[in-house]
C-alpha cells in the first residue's frame, strides 16, 4: 500500500512539474508574440516640410537613441552661443560613467573634449558620451531633460517629452515618428556645418575609433547621408534617415522595426516613395531654428516654475563660460514675433536679423586668433585681403544674369564668345584628404590639417580669360550651403575653391542673399563639371546640389 501511494505521489509531482514548466514557457513566449514594438512611419520633403506619407506618425512611442539627435542639437546651440567649443574639456559625471552599452568607455572624473563626445554620440550612439554632454550642459540629467523638452516645443515637436540624454527607456520618455523627422530637418538646416558627422562611416572619438551604427544603410542606399539609428526592446529598431537626389532632399523616420534588415528595407521603400511624390523645382523653405540666446535670456529674466528652471552651464576646462562673448557679440539677434498680416514688418525684421548676424560674425572673427600658417584658412585670408569678393547679388539679379547668358549662348555668332572674369586664385592641386577648418563653427573632421598644400601662386587682381561655349553648356552651377552671414559664406566659398581648384578653378563665386541666410554658389560650370564637383564635395561630407539653367 505504501509503495502504491509513493508511486502515485511521484507521478503526480512529475505531472505538476511538467505543467508548471509549460506554463512558464508560455508566459515567456507570450510577450514576444503579442508585445512587438508598435510600427510608425513618416516621410517629409525636407525642402518645405511637406508631409508625403504618414502611418501612425503622431503616436507617442519610445524613440530609443534617436533621442541623441536632440542632445546633439542642444550641444550645437551651446557651441553657437559661445558657451562651449569643440575643444572644451568636459569632466565626466558619475551618472554618465554608469550608463549601460553602447558605450565609449568613459570613467567618472575623466576629462575629454566636446568634439569626441559629439562624435561618439552621433556615430557610435554611445550612451555615456550623450549623458556626459547632457550633464555638462544642464548640470544634471533632470535639468537637461527639461531643456530637451522645452527645445522640442520650440521646434514644433508637439508630442515629445524627454527624461534623459541618450534614449534609454524611462517612463514619460516618448516621441513620435513625425517629431523625429522634424528634429532631423532642423539638424540639417540649423547646423549644416556639423551635419556631415552623421555620414561618417567611422571616426576618431579620442579613446577609440568608432564605427557608424548606420553604415550599412548609408552604403546601400544611393544619396543617403545620415542621420541616426536607435534600438531598445520596447522601441524596436528605429531610424531617422535623410537622402538627397538632384536637389531634392527627403527625410523619413521608422519606429518599431523588427530587425536591422527589415528597418533598412522599409526605410528604402519610404525614401523611394518620397522621391516619387516630391515636387520638382520648389522653393526651399528652411525651418526657423530654436535660437539658444532666445531660451537662455528668457529663462534668466522671466519667472518660471521650480521644475522648469535651467541652472547656468557649469564651468568646464577650456570652455568659454567666463568670456563676454555672449554679451558683446551674440550668435544671433533675438527675433521678435511678426504681427499677423503684416508681411512688410516681418520682412524688415528678417533683414535686421541678417545684418545683426553679419555684425556678430565679423566681431567674432576679428577677435579670433589668426589661423596657423600653411592652412586653407590662412590662404583664404590672404586671398581675401588681396582681392575682396564682390558684394552679394539679390536672387533676382542672379537669375537675370543667367537668362542674359542663355540668350547670348543661343544666338548664332561667327566666333566663340569670350568673357573676362576676375578670379582670386590660380587653380590649386586637388587635395584628397579632409581638412579641418578653423575652430569657430567648424565641421567635425577626423584628419589633421596637412602641413603643406600644393604650391599655388596667388596673384592679386589676376585676370583669367575663360571661354564660354555657345552651345549653352556652362550655364550650370552648384550650391554648397546656406550660412548665417555673408562673411561665413565667403570664407566657405574661398576655402572650397582653394581645395577643389581642379573642378572649380574657373567658376565664379556668387553669394545670394535670401530670407533664411546667404546661399554660397559656384556658377559658370558645365553640367558634368557641376555634377562631378558635387560628387567630390559630398564625398568629403559637404552639402552640395547642382543648379541647372533657369
Amino acid at each position: 500500500m505504501i509503495t502504491k501511494v509513493t508511486s502515485w505521489l511521484g507521478q503526480f509531482i512529475r505531472q505538476f512539474m511538467v505543467l508548471v514548466a509549460m506554463s512558464f514557457i508560455a508566459a515567456c513566449a507570450g510577450p514576444q508574440e503579442t508585445g512587438a514594438a508598435p510600427y510608425a512611419a513618416y516621410v517629409m520633403d525636407a525642402r518645405t516640410g511637406e508631409t508625403l506619407y504618414s502611418e501612425n506618425a503622431d503616436t507617442r512611442l519610445h524613440p530609443a537613441s534617436l533621442t541623441k539627435m536632440m542632445t546633439l542639437y542642444i550641444t550645437f546651440q551651446e557651441i553657437e552661443a559661445g558657451r562651449l567649443s569643440l575643444d572644451s574639456m568636459v569632466t565626466v559625471s558619475k551618472n554618465a560613467a554608469a550608463q549601460p552599452p553602447s558605450r565609449l568607455g568613459l570613467k567618472a572624473g575623466q576629462k575629454i573634449q566636446v568634439r569626441y563626445l559629439i562624435r561618439a554620440a552621433a556615430v557610435k550612439s554611445a550612451n555615456d558620451a550623450a549623458a556626459a554632454l547632457g550633464d555638462a550642459i544642464g548640470g544634471d540629467k533632470d535639468k537637461f531633460a527639461a531643456r530637451m523638452t522645452r527645445t522640442a516645443k520650440k521646434l514644433g515637436m508637439a508630442n515629445s517629452t524627454f527624461k534623459n540624454a541618450n534614449g534609454l527607456t524611462a517612463q514619460g520618455h516618448l516621441s513620435t515618428a513625425h517629431d523625429m523627422a522634424i528634429l532631423g530637418r532642423h539638424l540639417f538646416y540649423d547646423f549644416p556645418q556639423y551635419y556631415n558627422i552623421f555620414s561618417r562611416r567611422s571616426t576618431d572619438a579620442g579613446m577609440a575609433t568608432v564605427q557608424n551604427t548606420n553604415r550599412r544603410f548609408l552604403d546601400k542606399y544611393p544619396g543617403a547621408d545620415g542621420i541616426k539609428t536607435g534600438f531598445t526592446v520596447p522601441a524596436g529598431f528605429n531610424l531617422t534617415a535623410s537622402a538627397e537626389r538632384n536637389g531634392v532632399r527627403i527625410i523619413a523616420t521608422v519606429f518599431g522595426g523588427t530587425s536591422t534588415d527589415m528597418r533598412n528595407a522599409k526605410m528604402a521603400d519610404l525614401l523611394d516613395l518620397g522621391f516619387a511624390k516630391a515636387k520638382r523645382n520648389v522653393t526651399v523653405q528652411p525651418p526657423v531654428p530654436a535660437r539658444p540666446a532666445d531660451e537662455e535670456l528668457v529663462a534668466s529674466n522671466a519667472p518660471m516654475a521650480a521644475d522648469d528652471v535651467d541652472e547656468d552651464l557649469p564651468e568646464v576646462e577650456g570652455g568659454a563660460g567666463k568670456t563676454l562673448r555672449v554679451v558683446m557679440a551674440p550668435a544671433a539677434s533675438q527675433r521678435p514675433l511678426s504681427r499677423p498680416d503684416h508681411e512688410t514688418v516681418a520682412a524688415a525684421s528678417e533683414q535686421v536679423d541678417a545684418i545683426a548676424d553679419s555684425i556678430a560674425s565679423a566681431v567674432a572673427e576679428a577677435a579670433a586668433p589668426p589661423p596657423e600658417p600653411a592652412t586653407l584658412d590662412a590662404q583664404a585670408l590672404e586671398v581675401a585681403a588681396a582681392q575682396p569678393l564682390e558684394p552679394p547679388l539679390p536672387l533676382e539679379q542672379v537669375l537675370a544674369d543667367v537668362a542674359a547668358v542663355e540668350t547670348v549662348a543661343a544666338a548664332e555668332v561667327p566666333a566663340p564668345l569670350r568673357v573676362t572674369a576676375k578670379t582670386e586664385v590660380a587653380p590649386v592641386a586637388l587635395m584628397e584628404t579632409s581638412v579641418r577648418p578653423a575652430k569657430r563653427r567648424a565641421p567635425i573632421y577626423d584628419d589633421p590639417v596637412p602641413e603643406q598644400l600644393a604650391a599655388a601662386e596667388v596673384e592679386p587682381q589676376q585676370e583669367v580669360v575663360t571661354q564660354v561655349s555657345t552651345s549653352g553648356g556652362r550655364h550650370w552651377g552648384i550650391n554648397i550651403g546656406r550660412y548665417n552671414s555673408w562673411s561665413q559664406a565667403d570664407k566657405v566659398l574661398m576655402k572650397t575653391q582653394l581645395s577643389e581648384g581642379e573642378t572649380l578653378g574657373q567658376s565664379l563665386r556668387k553669394i545670394v542673399q535670401k530670407s533664411g541666410g546667404y546661399d554660397a554658389n559656384f556658377l559658370g560650370l558645365g553640367q558634368q563639371e557641376a555634377e562631378r564637383a558635387c560628387l567630390r564635395l559630398q564625398a568629403k561630407g559637404m552639402e552640395c546640389f547642382t543648379l541647372g539653367p533657369g
